[in-house]
């Protein structure tokens, strides 16, 4: 994937500055990520934390929130009680 397909992705305007900037950006990224698959984690356990991780959840409990009026107030735009926001996928 190319710097201009991911700028088009993320719907930015880039420079030409930008673009060889990120392009040799991401070209050291993905020479990193060829770093890192040469790297031997047979028996490694996978985990999501470089420590353990205990009871780190606090419990559900029903409280009191904001009332639907309040969330909206500061939205730009409503529509039949929620936010209004703009089409952010292409249909192609």
């Amino acid at each position: 994937m190319n710097v201009d397909a991911i700028a088009d992705l993320a719907r930015l305007d880039l420079t030409d500055g930008e673009r060889q900037r990120f392009a040799e950006q991401l070209e050291k990224i993905l020479d990193y990520i060829d770093v890192l698959q040469s790297i031997d984690v047979e028996g490694v356990e996978p985990s999501a934390h470089a420590f353990e991780v205990v009871n780190v959840w606090r419990r559900d409990m029903v409280e009191a929130s904001f009332s639907q009026e309040c969330a909206l107030r500061n939205a730009p735009e409503r529509e039949s009680g929620q936010i209004r926001v703009p089409k952010v996928v292409d249909d192609a």
